[in-house]
């Protein structure tokens, strides 16, 4: 059985040009806590953009939360601008399933109307129960479903893979 190995700092630096590509001027960046959150925050600052990157929570809109509650739920939303008519590009470590991306839209829609939403991935690893797609996808791989891949963020802010057993 072979291991999955990714470089998650190469791939970063791909949705760097991929999130280049997507935005306009006016464009506001929001990760999807936690791993989304770390990639829209390092993304804003090596962008150059004034202010914060957004953060969302798709804690309190999961299908799945009468069995998860907000444990694990980690960082709430905290949008630092008005999302009514806002272009958004929306980022997430890992695309699955599509749950959390629909469960974000619904948080994200609590706060108003945005102009726009683009999504933008650092992995698409397939297997989606809803009909979710990336708009730029750094990488796609395969995994068998009874594994999952989870970004790690070192104390230098280096980003790393964890492939895990489900």
């Amino acid at each position: 059985m072979s291991t999955l190995v990714l470089d998650a700092e190469a791939l970063y630096r791909e949705l760097l040009r991929g999130v280049q590509q997507l935005r306009t001027p006016d464009t506001r960046l929001v990760g999807i806590t936690s791993g989304g959150a770390w990639l829209a925050e390092r993304l804003h600052k090596d962008l150059g953009l004034a202010g914060q990157a957004g953060v969302i929570s798709s804690a309190m809109h999961r299908d799945d939360f009468s069995k998860r509650g907000l444990s694990g739920a980690g960082q709430q939303t905290q949008l630092g601008f008005d999302v009514n008519d806002s272009h958004i590009v929306l980022l997430d470590d890992v695309l699955y399933t599509g749950r959390t991306i629909r469960a974000v839209l619904n948080e994200l829609f609590d706060y108003g109307r945005p102009g726009s939403v683009k999504l933008a991935v650092l992995v698409d690893r397939g297997g989606r129960e809803l009909p979710v797609q990336a708009d730029y996808a750094a990488a796609r791989v395969a995994l068998p479903a009874a594994q999952s891949l989870a970004l790690a963020r070192d104390d230098a802010g280096k980003f790393s893979f964890k492939v895990e057993e489900a």
